[in-house]
This record gives structure tokens, C-alpha cells and sequence, in this order.
């Protein structure tokens, strides 16, 4: 059984300004402009996982809170391409995509990470990869070298890789056939999860990331600007058949939510309408990691964050498990029995 948490009211100011949001999220999702485009899809392929995935080890903190939406259980043998994106920059995207695929990887899985911004990479420095890359996709495109070959796998575990898009030399046109033709070559090669880290905006570049991917997982930050952003995608995503749409609110920040200055998750999760994957909080550690090439969840002592990021990913691969209460994360079991009775 899970324990349920009580959430924070907001004041009437953030009424106001949710209530504004809202309207623009009912007006734009009862009258949607997005045009209805048929991409070529990739064909999807059957494969065997290698093995049963090993339960993560217990870290500091307590596991609180209640799921806010049923968890679709992962097809075993079925690979799965995600999306991350958000509209906006700056939210967290590569974070996001870095820490959730380290954290699936550890799990046993087969995980490919695609840097999809060709004009500016970041994830290989999340990674601690940058002076690993010698071909990237474009190399590809151009018969420079194969698939396996622009693959980078990390360090510390070989069953997660890296693809970077970006070329310093010029810009090559790639299409949306292109991102097909390289996450079905993906599949082939055993990657059980392809994890799609896509640009900022929605222009060409978001087009192209999101042609492969089956599932979205939209990351966004409780501010109005950031919200509306996300909201627009949602729609983008949906005009264009995916459906399978998850939220991660990121930079959470519950002191500001006790003093009624930022909106709280439940807030953000009702003005978008889309099933919350996990809530992260601010953390200066990012900073931190980012400097060292090294994602959060691999710290020798996870802070909130990275257990935040551990947890978002073993629900993203279908295993049940709790959200952490930002407010009181180290409850005892007294108070977690005493909260589920309330």
C-alpha cells in the first residue's frame, strides 16, 4: 500500500495566474492549429533482454508519496523509443536524459542516449565523453564510418551509449527518414531503450527528434512561461500520433511553494493534463556534477535529486515505486503509516 501526501494549497495570486494558464491550455487543446503530418515511422523490432533487471540499492532517504497515474508495465523484448523535450530551454532536458539513462542502464538494460541537437551538444559533457567522439551521426549519413563505430559507451557501464548529431564542420540536412533509419539500426544492434534528447523549440530540429519516438516525456518547471511552452508541445505531440505523453517537473523548489511564491507539482500536472512521471528538486549538486562528467545518480551519497531521478526511472521502465515528499523527506514509518490513514 501506498501512503498518500498532502500537497500545499497555493495563494490566490498563483490562482489567478493557474487559472490564466488554464484557460490558454482548454482554448488551444478544445481549438488545436497543429497541423496533422504523416511521418514514416520505424518499424519495430522484437528483442531478448539480457537478463532479469537487479533491484536498485536502498540510499539515503525514505520513499513517500503516492503514484499519480496507473504504471504501464514495459513489454519485455519490446525496445522503446522516448523523446525528451520541452519546448523551452534551459528546463533540464539533458539533465533529465543523462540521469534517467544511467539510472535504466544500471538496472540491466540496454540503453542508446541520442544527442539530436546538431548545432550544439552537451550531453557527451554530462557524460564525461567529450573527448571520446571521433564520428558522430552525420558521419554516418555520409558513409564515413558505422553504427557501432560512432557509438560511444560510457566508462563505468558498458551497456549505455552515447550517439551525438552535432558536427563542427558544417550543418548536414538531416530528415526525419534519417532518424528513422538510424533508431531501427539502433534496435537491431540489442538497445532495449533509446532515450532521444531533443532540442530546444519546435522548429526542425524537435520535428526531426520526435519522428522515431513512440513516447514523450515532457520536462518542464513550475513557471508560467515554462508551462505554456510544455503545453504547446503536448499538442504538437499529440497532432502528430504520440500519444503516450509523461511530465517531469524539474527545479522544484518547496520553500517557495510553503511561502505561496511557486506553484506546486499538483498545480502544474492539472493546468497540463498529462500523467506525472516524477518531480525533481533544486539542487546545486547539478552544477556540481555537470563540472565533473558524472550524472547525479552516480554519486557514493545521492541527494534528493538523484533519488528523485532513480525513482522517475524505474517508473518510466514499468516497476512501481513511490514519489519522494519534497517537503518531509525523511518521515519515519510512524509518520508514513499515520500520513496513509489521513
Amino acid at each position: 500500500m501506498l501512503a498518500a501526501t498532502k500537497l500545499v494549497p497555493i495563494s490566490s495570486a498563483a490562482s489567478s495566474s493557474r487559472s490564466s494558464v488554464s484557460a490558454q491550455c482548454m482554448s488551444r487543446r478544445t481549438a488545436s492549429t497543429a497541423p496533422q503530418v504523416s511521418w514514416p515511422r520505424s518499424k519495430q523490432t522484437l528483442i531478448t533482454p539480457h537478463g532479469l533487471a537487479p533491484r536498485l540499492n536502498q540510499r539515503q532517504g525514505r520513499y513517500v508519496g503516492v503514484q499519480s497515474f496507473e504504471e504501464e508495465v514495459s513489454m519485455e523484448g519490446e525496445a522503446r523509443i522516448i523523446v525528451v523535450t520541452s519546448g523551452k530551454g534551459g528546463v533540464g532536458k539533458t539533465t533529465t536524459s543523462a540521469n534517467l539513462g544511467m539510472s535504466i542502464a544500471r538496472l540491466g538494460y540496454k540503453v542508446a542516449l541520442v544527442d539530436a541537437d546538431i548545432g550544439l551538444r552537451n550531453l557527451d559533457l554530462l557524460l564525461g565523453l567529450e573527448n571520446r567522439i571521433l564520428y558522430t551521426a552525420i558521419d554516418i549519413l555520409e558513409g564515413e564510418c558505422r553504427l557501432d563505430q560512432a557509438l560511444i559507451r560510457d566508462k563505468r557501464w558498458k551497456n549505455l551509449s552515447l550517439l551525438s548529431m552535432s558536427r563542427n564542420r558544417q550543418r548536414y540536412n538531416v530528415t526525419r527518414k534519417h532518424m528513422d533509419e538510424i533508431t531501427s539500426s539502433m534496435i537491431d544492434l540489442g538497445y532495449q531503450f533509446i532515450l532521444i534528447d531533443c532540442p530546444a523549440g519546435i522548429d526542425v530540429g524537435f520535428i526531426n527528434a520526435i519522428s522515431p519516438a513512440k513516447e514523450a516525456l515532457i520536462v518542464t518547471t513550475p513557471e508560467i512561461t515554462s508551462i505554456r511552452d510544455a503545453d504547446r508541445v503536448a499538442g504538437l505531440l499529440e497532432a502528430n500520433g504520440v500519444y503516450n505523453v509523461k511530465l517531469l517537473v524539474n527545479r522544484v523548489r518547496p520553500d517557495m511553494i510553503q511561502k505561496n511564491d511557486m506553484m506546486s507539482v499538483r498545480d502544474v500536472q492539472e493546468m497540463l493534463g498529462i500523467p506525472l512521471l516524477g518531480a525533481i528538486p533544486e539542487d546545486p549538486q547539478v552544477i556540481v556534477s555537470t563540472n565533473r562528467g558524472e550524472p547525479l545518480v552516480l554519486q557514493k551519497e545521492l541527494t534528493l535529486s538523484g533519488i528523485a531521478f532513480e525513482n522517475a526511472a524505474r517508473r518510466l521502465i514499468g516497476k512501481q515505486d513511490y514519489f519522494i515528499d519534497l517537503q518531509n523527506p525523511h518521515k519515519g514509518l510512524f509518520q508514513r503509516i499515520g500520513a496513509f490513514f489521513d
